[in-house]
C-alpha cells in the first residue's frame, strides 16, 4: 500500500509540535502539547502518542504513515536517544525513538532539534540551493545545525554542532544548564536574555526602565522585547549586549566552516533589527579579513514551528 504521509515532531524545552506532512511538504494538520509539564518521560510519551493519533485520524489511517521523524534537544541521529538534554526535565539517556515506536506502532527516526530546523530550512526555506550554511536556533536554549557541502554534519557520535555550548566567558562565566560556565547559551538564549535583564536591574539601581514594573524573578525575554519596542533604553541595551556576543561567536563559527549564510531561527529572532543589527556589526568587526562582507545573516523564511516539523518529517521518509 502507498504510504503518502509522514509525521514530524518538534520537541522543544517548553512545547512540542506535531504535524502530518504529505510528499509535497505541506503540513496538513498539527497538534501540540506542553513538554515541560511532564516530570516523567513515560507520561509525556503517553500524551504525545494521543496527539499523534488525533493528528492522523482526520487525514489518514495509521497504515498510510510511512514513518515519524522527531527533532529533540540532544537527539542522537545514530542511536535514536535523547542524551543528557539540559533543557528537558528528563535526565540521562532516553531511548526516545524506540519508546515512541513501541507506543504508536510506526517506525521513528530522531535527530537534534536544531539539525531538524536546518534540514527544513534547506528543503523549504531560506537555505534552498545552499550547500554551506549554519542555522542558529534562539529559543529556550541555543542550538545549531551545520551543513557543509550539502550534508548535515553529525560527527562520529551524532553530536556535532553544539555551538550553543561554545564557552564565551572563561572567567566568572554564568552557569549554563549543561553544568559548565560561560556558554553562549547562558547569555543569548531567551532565558539568557531574562538573566541579563535581572543583572542590569541589580547593577543599575538608578536607571529608569519600565522593566522595574515587573517582579524581577518574573521577567521574560518577551518583556524585554516589549520594553525595547516601546523605546526603553535599558531593554535596547540588553539586546545590544546579546547581539554583540552572538556576533563574536558567529565570527568564530565562520572561521571553521566558511558558510554562505547564518540563518537565525526561533523565538528570539522575532526581535528583528533589535538583535540583527548588533549581531551584524559585531560579527563583521571580529571576522578574519578573508571572510569580511561574504557571509549573509538572514532570518528563517519558515514559521517558527514549521521548519523543525518539516525538517523532522523528512526523516520519516527514510525510516525502514
Amino acid at each position: 500500500m502507498d504510504k503518502p504521509y509522514v509525521i514530524g515532531i518538534d520537541v522543544g524545552g517548553t512545547n512540542t509540535v506535531v504535524g502530518i506532512v504529505d510528499k509535497r511538504g505541506q503540513i496538513l494538520r498539527s497538534g501540540s502539547l506542553k513538554t515541560a509539564k511532564h516530570a516523567e518521560v513515560e507520561d509525556y510519551l503517553n500524551e504525545l502518542s494521543q496527539v499523534i493519533e488525533d493528528v492522523i485520524k482526520d487525514i489518514a489511517t495509521k497504515d498510510q504513515i510511512k514513518g515519524i521523524g522527531a527533532g529533540t534537544p540532544n537527539g542522537n541521529y545514530f542511536t535514536g536517544s535523547i542524551e543528557f538534554a539540559p533543557n528537558l526535565r528528563w535526565k540521562g539517556v532516553i531511548p526516545f525513538a524506540q519508546m515512541l515506536e513501541d507506543r504508536v506502532g510506526i517506525p521513528v527516526a530522531l535527530t537534534n532539534d536544531a539539525n531538524a530546523a536546518a534540514i527544513g530550512e534547506m528543503t523549504y526555506g531560506a537555505a534552498r540551493g545552499m550547500k554551506d550554511f549554519i542555522v542558529i536556533t534562539l529559543g529556550t536554549g541555543v542550538g545549531s545545525g551545520i551543513v557543509v557541502n550539502g550534508q548535515m554534519v553529525y560527527g562520529h557520535d551524532g553530536f556535532a554542532g553544539e555551538l550553543g555550548h561554545v564557552i564565551m566567558r572563561r572567567t566568572n562565566g554564568r552557569v549554563c544548564g549543561c553544568g559548565r560556565a560561560g556558554c553562549l547559551e547562558a547569555y543569548t538564549s531567551a532565558t539568557g536574555v531574562a538573566r541579563t535583564a535581572r543583572e542590569y536591574l541589580e547593577m543599575q539601581h538608578e536607571s529608569q526602565t519600565q522593566l522595574r514594573n515587573i517582579p524581577i524573578d518574573d521577567i521574560t525575554s518577551k518583556d524585554v522585547f516589549d520594553a525595547a519596542m516601546a523605546g526603553d533604553e535599558m531593554a535596547k541595551e540588553i539586546f545590544r549586549f546579546t547581539g554583540e556576543m552572538l556576533g563574536e561567536a558567529f565570527a568564530d563559527f565562520v572561521a571553521f566552516s566558511s558558510p554562505e549564510a547564518i540563518i537565525l531561527f526561533g523565538g528570539l529572532a522575532k526581535a528583528g533589527d533589535l538583535i540583527m543589527n548588533p549581531i551584524r556589526e559585531s560579527m563583521e568587526r571580529n571576522l578574519l579579513p578573508i571572510f569580511k562582507n561574504k557571509v549573509k545573516l538572514i532570518f528563517s523564511e519558515l514559521k517558527e514551528s514549521d521548519a523543525a516539523v518539516l525538517g523532522a518529517s523528512a526523516l520519516g521518509w527514510e525510516v525502514r
